[in-house]
């Protein structure tokens, strides 16, 4: 009998270097193809399967007129609802126990003790002596209690639902990502947390107006830290009620789409805060319902625990997730937190990735990787075009090409080293001894047909302990001398850096581009959320508009470029192009020429070199003209080039040359005008 060959995936296809990993790559595929045949076979779909939360947690059924409560606690002995209903007396309402570890019960809206909208709620857990309340592992809906400052579950049903007007959005109409990271509860200039609806109003349209077409949500899922970041998440299902209501989360969703913005959602699925008050760590009084038991449950650097998505439970807990979120709040996708952790039982702690061992032999997480392909599947089969996001350091091949071609099944990773290097640069290497070949080489090296997310800064490089760009480049001088009037030496090398390295990311680093709220516009200084060390203050948990917004200060400029360059980059779609063409390396005058979607783009990182008559080959003959100058006047830069000037190639024996004024410390674009 003729033996029958496996075809060979996509991904070993396009690489080479993976052809000794065959194996496992395709053992990898077919543990996705097993995983996804047993839900099919028990739940006839892999949506149905994501629809746990239509079952338990807390649920109101139109035809029996009452609330249906369900809870898998498996270990636990005992179970109550308690609440503001029964004036939170666990003898009124027992639940029961079926045969799989379920526990249940229905409370009609004509009994004594009817379930109200907005009434508190928790439900009772024993196992053997102990009894602890806990929040529903499904509820929708936590609150803070301002005085005692626990959480306790919300039952949420307005009388008025809310009214969507996006039906004709279409994540897939922006094109190319151009993201605004942002943090609703630190952006606005007061001091305090900002709301859903103030951030919808007051921040979004600034978003708009400089052109970023995605907008990505930090903080989302409920969490009872607010320093946190919002990656220590307790209730999976609850937008977080510090920002507003539901209502108030879906206003500005439904905002944002009608101005033709996507919404994606940070989405943390790597872990999960430790808490037992709020969060499903020892819900039903066992080491291991949810999280691995022992050692492996638990996240020694984040301090939190670890899912075991090998658990049927556990998977369809996640997967209900993802889909919540697209289905009840109109998000567009998701940014994976944490997916390096994810992968690997070493949690990439300490592990340099330099063999390709490391990402199929050495100690990786099948069943994470699973979750991970099967969340990505669900995510595009119930929005075609939503678009997902993998926060890797470990640069694990194919976690950006589809599941059937033997990837994870991301659209974009994250280009992480990106900012690395520059935060490196800065604090290492004089200006002077920037080599310009190494600059080429880390904002060019990413894996064939894998699209990433160039960035030069993000949240991370804004956190107290670290600096912004701006930061690095400017530091104190920045309180001092960013008046107009104001000559500063600092702050000009400063602006024209900060300019050049973001465009310089833009342009040449992937397919698709991310900046963190304020960093458009070089704002001052980190973020360190309230906690006791500072007072609980809010000082630096804000962002401060007024400076951008001063016509007298030099943080317009920024502002001004940044809104210019996204305009050149989304009218030429370059970040839907092919990758750059280098034209010209020119390390004496540390000049870098390179063509990407027909514009030529010109970097001049010289100190103090302003070359007339600087001359190269260009891969088109024709005319052209200067759309991007970041030494315009209007820019914050010196003027140093006529704007109006024209540029026209002649013929030589080596191609068509151009001949230009490159002046130091600038990035010049130019289009073709005939």
């Amino acid at each position: 009998m003729p033996t029958i060959e496996t075809p060979e995936l996509q991904l070993i296809t396009d690489d080479g270097w993976l052809k000794p990993y065959e194996y496992e790559i395709n053992q990898r595929y077919d543990f996705y193809k097993d995983r996804l045949q047993q839900i099919k076979k028990s739940h006839n779909s892999l949506k149905k399967f994501a629809s746990a939360d239509s079952y338990f947690g807390l649920n109101y059924d139109k035809s029996e007129k009452g609330w249906w409560y369900r809870e898998w606690a498996p270990a636990a002995d005992s179970l109550s609802l308690i609440g503001d209903f029964n004036n939170w007396d666990p003898l009124t309402h027992p639940m029961t126990q079926d045969e799989h570890g379920v526990w249940g019960i229905f409370i009609d809206d004509n009994s004594d003790n009817p379930i109200k909208h907005e009434d508190l709620l928790k439900v009772q857990v024993q196992k053997g002596f102990d009894v602890n309340d806990r929040l529903p592992a499904y509820i929708k809906r936590a609150v803070q209690n301002p005085d005692t400052h626990d959480f306790a579950g919300q039952v949420w049903k307005p009388a008025k639902a809310f009214r969507w007007t996006d039906k004709k959005f279409d994540p897939s109409s922006i094109g190319a990502p151009i993201i605004y990271e942002c943090h609703v509860g630190m952006a606005q200039e007061k001091e305090g947390v900002g709301t859903y609806r103030e951030f919808a109003d007051n921040v979004l349209p600034r978003i708009v107006d400089n052109g970023y077409n995605c907008l990505q949500m930090m903080a989302v899922q409920e969490h009872p830290y607010y320093g946190s970041f919002g990656y220590h998440v307790s209730n999976f299902f609850a937008p977080s009620s510090r920002f507003g209501t539901p209502e108030d989360l879906k206003y500005l969703v439904n905002k944002a789409h009608n101005a033709g913005v996507a919404v994606i959602m940070d989405a943390v699925y790597s872990h999960a805060v430790k808490n037992i008050a709020e969060g499903l760590n020892n819900f039903d009084g066992s080491d291991a319902q949810y999280f691995h038991e022992g050692g492996r449950g638990y996240h020694l650097g984040w301090d939190s625990k670890l899912f075991d998505y090998g658990k049927t439970e556990v998977l369809q807990f996640l997967l209900s997730n993802v889909k919540y979120w697209i289905e009840e709040f109109h998000f567009d996708g998701f940014r994976y937190d944490g997916v390096t952790s994810m992968m690997y039982h070493h949690h990439g702690d300490h592990v340099s990735f330099d063999h390709y061992d490391k990402y199929f032999k050495d100690m990786v997480d099948w069943d994470a990787i699973c979750f991970l392909q099967l969340a990505n599947e669900l995510a595009h089969e119930i929005k075609p075009g939503a678009i997902t996001i993998a926060e890797d350091m470990s640069g694990m091949p194919g976690i950006s090409r589809k599941v059937a071609e033997g990837g994870i099944g991301f659209d974009y990773r994250l280009g992480m080293g990106i900012p690395d290097y520059w935060i490196k640069l800065l604090k290492h290497t004089p200006d002077e001894g920037w080599d310009i070949h190494q600059l080429w080489d880390v904002l060019t090296n990413r894996r064939y047909k894998e699209k990433t997310i160039a960035y030069a800064e993000s949240h991370d490089q804004a956190l107290v302990g670290d600096k912004t760009l701006a930061f690095w480049l400017m530091d104190k001088e920045m309180y001092w001398h960013m008046s107009k009037d104001d000559d500063n030496l600092i702050i000009d090398r400063g602006m024209a850096l900060h300019k050049m390295l973001r465009l310089f990311t833009a342009a040449l680093g992937g397919e698709g581009y991310l900046n963190f709220i304020g960093n458009e516009f070089g704002h001052p200084e980190w973020i360190d959320f309230p906690r006791e060390g500072n007072g609980w203050s809010y000082k630096y948990a804000r962002r401060q508009w007024h400076l951008v917004d001063n016509k007298k200060l030099k943080y317009q400029y920024l502002n001004n470029f940044d809104k210019e360059m996204i305009s050149v980059i989304k009218d030429n779609d370059i970040l839907s192009a092919y990758g750059a063409q280098q034209l010209n390396m020119d390390a004496e005058n540390k000049v870098i020429v390179f063509e990407r979607n027909n514009l030529l783009f010109v970097f001049n990182f010289s100190t103090d070199k302003s070359i007339p008559d600087y001359k190269f080959i260009s891969n088109q003959k024709g005319t052209y003209e200067i759309i991007l100058d970041s030494d315009a006047g209007q820019l914050g830069g010196h003027a140093r080039i006529d704007p109006s000037t024209t540029f026209i190639t002649e013929k030589t024996e080596h191609g068509n040359q151009l001949s230009i004024y490159t002046v130091s410390r600038s990035v010049q674009v130019l289009k073709k005008v005939n």
